[in-house]
């Protein structure tokens, strides 16, 4: 399964390294088992979107390792990738950039053609492959229809693929440069949140090999992590439920309602997903 990681910091700007490279579960370590892309999304000063990725997996991209330890930003969106089906290309490669958001997701949907043919001229921003980047097209587009409200846009997006499309899973995370938005759906894959805006401790882990990892920055400096798998020891970490969709904003504050029915109308089980259903292992309960 594609692993998923987004941070918020509200308006500080932060390095998360700690949990991209550090973390005894990091993104990193996570791409051994998740060789066929990574990508990090982030924004500059001027809240413009910086995209890095490879088709490559992140234990063994330098590039990822350096963009990790020098990429400082408000809000992160990370991606390692295993392919349900589709080319280990760049175009494939999560996370995806439109009007200035970010985005990723991990599952399967079916049903492209007829999404596509919904989607319409809307298709015309879709480079790739992917199931995701398609989805991500609809959520823009239901996003504009809705006059830029994410939260509206999002829950019709989900909404129509729920009510039309065979469904594994739809677990997504998106960014823009002062909020970050996630939803689990429906209850297939896990998704965790980590609410640090209160630090009670620093970050302070052992690795099984007694390697001490320390992050000084992270450590009294509040935010919020969403991520596939608990990424350390941390008791906080909580599952989100599914069809809820958590926002949190620029100060921080996390909301959650629900925007899509728990129960998809078609919902598609590992048998019917052929070759991709060795890219869909459930972990991280």
């Amino acid at each position: 399964m594609c692993r998923l990681f987004g941070m918020s910091a509200g308006r500080a700007r932060v390095s998360a390294t700690f949990w991209l490279l550090d973390a005894p579960d990091s993104l990193s370590r996570q791409s051994h088992r998740n060789p066929d892309g990574t990508g990090l999304g982030t924004f500059d000063e001027a809240g413009r979107p910086v995209v890095e990725k490879q088709a490559l997996a992140a234990w063994d991209d330098a590039d990822f390792a350096s963009e990790a330890k020098e990429r400082r930003s408000a809000t992160f969106v990370a991606h390692v990738r295993h392919s349900s089906g589709t080319g280990p290309r760049p175009e494939n490669t999560h996370p995806f950039e439109l009007d200035g958001r970010l985005f990723a997701h991990n599952g399967v949907v079916q049903g492209l053609p007829r999404l596509e043919e919904h989607l319409g001229a809307a298709m015309a921003t879709v480079r790739g492959d992917t199931d995701s980047e398609r989805l991500f097209a609809l959520v823009t587009a239901e996003t504009a229809a809705a006059g830029g409200d994410v939260a509206l846009g999002m829950e019709r997006a989900l909404g129509w693929v729920a009510r039309h499309l065979p469904v594994y899973a739809v677990n997504v995370v998106l960014t823009t440069p002062t909020e970050l938005w996630a939803c689990r759906y429906p209850d297939t894959h896990a998704l965790w949140l980590l609410d640090r805006r209160k630090p009670v401790e620093v970050l302070d882990h052992r690795s099984d090999a007694g390697t001490r990892v320390v992050s000084d920055e992270l450590a009294d400096a509040p935010c919020v992590v969403v991520a596939s798998e608990r990424l350390d020891d941390d008791p906080a970490w909580r599952m989100l439920d599914p069809g809820v969709l958590v926002r949190v904003g620029p100060d921080l504050s996390v909301t959650e309602r629900v925007v899509v029915d728990p129960e998809p109308r078609h919902r598609l089980q590992p048998a019917d997903l052929g070759a991709a259903a060795a890219s869909q292992r459930p972990t991280g309960r």
